[in-house]
Parts: structure tokens; C-alpha cells; sequence
């Protein structure tokens, strides 16, 4: 047998010979064989009689070395890697396949494909090495806790600003809710958790991180200590309200599954928005809500129980008084509340030194005392003041009298007389 067919081998090749090489010697018998090699004894009596015919070399499949006859043609391998290269740049292998399938009508695995890339040197975002963390077990109930964090991006690559996408992910479930906001502030969270709220109820917790939207970092007042009461950001005390518990991470790992979350969107939702040609956060929004029933119905997952603990917004509650930045303010003898650099006009007549401002998160401000709301009205015209010119006053020279006591000033001592007049006029 040639040396290289030898090197065609493997072990699996090597025992299958040795046994069969057996039965052609007639040492073993072919069942024998069969039992050894799990084969049946009508295969062993095939491979037997390709040995005797060929030599060592009948051990080896008749395929080995030839194409396969479902290899892809060199044809549609070079329009795939021309859409790769072109229309889906920076797609990874899984996404490049399902849209290749969904757009171009081709199949291809994304393992095949995968390795195309490597051979042809085609970037595409990779997984990176992390760190061993203790695995923590989903919560059992659909609405048990949600997850919630923004994360600022380019998502529009350009077509539209710089913004940051307010994500929800249920922990039992892993089903999503996101909207584009403009930053990731107090308000923004509120409306976006007013949104999350209208479709599903309120959640039993809510698990988010340490920013100071939703934890506050002002010190605890004499009366906060005493009472064994933390301060709290507006989002917070809404929440509060609300009857929704708090729960802050100490790490970004700690509340992994909204962010690797962010880390899938950063790859599959750009890169759907570029196909679709959305651009800005308006269009972004009405994009989020076809993709996100489509996303979750694919990859949300059956929580451990059944139950639903979202609980439906309680009869007489107005989101709008919950939902809104508090902010407590003197009101001044003339019933005038000055807020922001602006100065509003409180029309009703109170007993009260202090009122609170409410901005709505619809662009509104009312001014309100013990949950009445006040009428008000902002004074746009300020009386000017008149300059008046500034007086230059002139300051007198002071000079001293003849008998003042520097006039009859000596220096002591035996100097001559040229000496001490030159030393009594230094001192003048």
C-alpha cells in the first residue's frame, strides 16, 4: 500500500481493518466481526471482499477525498460573499444567514458561512472572553422582576442623532420592551416605563443599576436619619407610589440579561433599521414596535409557573400625578413661585409658605398644594429697572496741620549738620 494512502487513514480505519483482515484470514468469523465492529455480517462480507480484490486500501470509503455532492457551487458562493461584502457588512454568520433566507431567498448554514468568513478574512463582531460568574436562576413568574437600563448609541449609523434606547426585559421570560429617547434621564424613564406599564401592569420589582435617574446620591437629611429613610430620585418615589420595589445592582453583570440585550440590538436591531432605512427616533419607534413582536416571539421563553404577577393600574389612579418631577418651592408674599428662571403667578389665595411644582411628562407644569392643583399663570413681562448713573465721588487729599508732630521730626544723635539735614528730609 502507497505511503500516501496510509496517511488517508485514521485510528477508526486502522481498527476496522486489523478485524476484518481477521475474518479474510478466517480467524474470526463474519457475525464475529460484525459484533466487534457493529456492523452487520453483511456489510463485514462487502468489505471483506473489497480488501481481498484491492488491498489495505479497500478499507476506505469509495468518497474519501471527492467533493461532496452537496458541496455549494462556486457560483452561489461568490454571490453570497458579495452580499456579505456589500449589502450585509459587519453582519455575524447567524444573521447574514437569516437574512440572506428571509431577503435573498437563499439557504445557507450559518457554519458554512461561518467559515467562509475566516477563509476570506471577513470581519464580524465576535463574542469576547468574560469572566466566571455564579449563575443565578430566573425568577419563576412573568412579572416577578424587570429589568431596566438605557444604553447610548449610534443606532441610526448616522441617519439620525446620537440616542439612547430605555430597554425592559422581563427576568422570567426574557420578554422585551424598548423606546428611543433622546438621553437617559428622569423623564425619559418615566415614559417609557409609562408605556411598559399600559401594556403589561405593573411589575412586582423592578432591578436597575446605581445612575442618578434612578438612585439619588443627595445625603440623608437630620429627619431621613432618624426616621431610617434613605432619599430617594423622582423615579424612585413614582415607583414607590406605585408599589413597585426597587432593587439596585452593584454591578453591570449583576443585571446581565438586559445587557447582553443592548449587545444583541447593537448587532440585529442596526442592522434591521439600515435594511428598513429608518432614520431618526420617531420612525425608530414605530420600527420597535412590528420588530419587537417578532423578536419575542422567538425568543422569549415559558417561565417557570405560569402565573402572571403584573397587576392591572388601580381605578382612580392618575398616572400623570405619579409620573412627574416633584419640586417643593417657596411661594412669596405676593403669591409669585419662581422655578427654572421662570416666575408664575399663583391666582388662588392660600395660607401656605411652600407649594410644589409638578412637570408633567407630557411638557405640562402645574403648580399644586396638598394634591390641589392651583391656578397659575407665567408672567412673561418683568418690570425693567432704571439705571441709574453711578456717582463718582472725588476723595480729599489729606493734609496735616503745621503742628503736626512728623513737621517737628529730629534724628538724635552727633550727626553733621549736612548728614542730619538729609536725614530729616528722608523722613519728610
Amino acid at each position: 500500500m502507497a505511503e500516501e494512502d496510509m496517511l488517508l487513514m485514521d485510528q477508526e480505519d486502522l481498527k476496522r481493518l486489523s478485524v476484518i483482515e481477521k475474518v479474510v484470514e478466517k480467524r474470526i468469523t463474519q457475525v464475529e466481526a460484525g459484533v466487534i465492529l457493529e456492523l452487520s455480517d453483511r456489510q463485514v462480507r462487502r468489505v471483506a471482499k473489497r480488501i481481498e480484490e484491492e488491498g489495505k486500501k479497500g478499507i476506505l470509503h469509495k468518497s474519501r477525498g471527492k467533493p461532496s455532492g452537496r458541496a455549494t457551487s462556486e457560483e452561489k458562493r461568490e454571490k453570497i460573499l458579495r452580499l456579505c461584502r456589500q449589502r450585509y457588512v459587519g453582519f455575524s454568520p447567524t444573521l447574514a444567514s437569516e437574512k440572506l433566507f428571509e431577503i435573498d431567498r437563499i439557504t445557507i448554514s450559518r457554519e458554512l458561512l461561518r467559515g467562509w468568513f475566516i477563509e476570506e478574512n471577513i470581519p464580524y463582531r465576535k463574542r469576547k472572553g468574560r469572566k466566571h460568574r455564579k449563575w443565578r436562576q430566573r425568577k419563576e413568574y412573568f412579572g416577578e422582576m424587570v429589568q431596566i437600563d438605557g444604553s447610548e448609541h449610534d443606532w441610526f449609523e448616522g441617519r439620525g442623532p446620537v440616542c439612547v434606547l430605555m430597554g425592559y426585559i422581563d427576568d422570567a421570560t426574557s420578554e422585551v420592551f424598548a423606546r428611543f429617547y433622546a438621553y437617559e434621564g428622569t423623564m425619559p424613564a418615566m415614559k417609557s416605563f409609562k408605556g411598559y406599564i399600559r401594556k403589561y401592569g405593573l411589575p412586582l420589582s423592578v432591578y436597575l443599576d446605581k445612575h442618578t435617574t434612578y438612585k439619588s446620591t443627595k445625603k440623608p437629611s437630620i429627619e431621613e436619619e432618624l426616621s431610617n429613610t434613605v432619599s430617594l430620585s423622582q423615579f424612585g418615589r413614582a415607583l414607590g407610589e406605585l408599589g413597585v420595589n426597587l432593587i439596585y445592582a452593584d454591578s453591570p453583570q449583576a443585571k446581565g440579561r438586559v445587557e447582553r440585550l443592548f449587545r444583541t440590538f447593537q448587532d440585529r436591531l442596526i442592522k434591521e433599521m439600515r435594511l428598513a432605512e429608518v432614520k431618526g427616533i420617531e420612525e425608530g419607534n414605530k420600527f420597535l414596535k412590528k420588530y419587537l413582536t417578532v423578536f419575542n416571539r422567538r425568543f422569549k421563553v415559558e417561565p417557570a409557573k405560569a402565573d402572571n404577577l403584573h397587576r392591572l393600574i388601580p381605578k382612580g389612579v392618575n398616572l400623570d400625578n405619579i409620573l412627574c418631577v416633584r419640586t417643593p418651592r417657596f411661594l412669596r408674599n405676593d403669591f409669585t413661585v419662581a422655578h427654572e428662571n421662570r416666575l408664575y403667578q399663583v391666582e388662588n389665595n392660600i395660607r401656605s409658605k411652600e407649594v410644589t411644582v409638578e412637570e408633567r411628562i407630557n411638557g405640562s407644569l402645574l403648580i399644586t398644594y396638598k394634591g390641589r392643583a392651583l391656578r397659575c399663570h407665567e408672567i412673561t413681562q418683568l418690570p425693567q429697572k432704571i439705571a441709574k448713573p453711578r456717582e463718582i465721588k472725588m476723595r480729599k487729599t489729606y493734609i496735616p496741620p503745621q503742628d503736626h508732630p512728623w513737621r517737628s521730626l529730629r534724628i538724635p544723635g552727633p550727626l553733621p549738620e549736612r548728614k542730619q539735614e538729609e536725614a530729616f528730609a528722608g523722613a519728610l
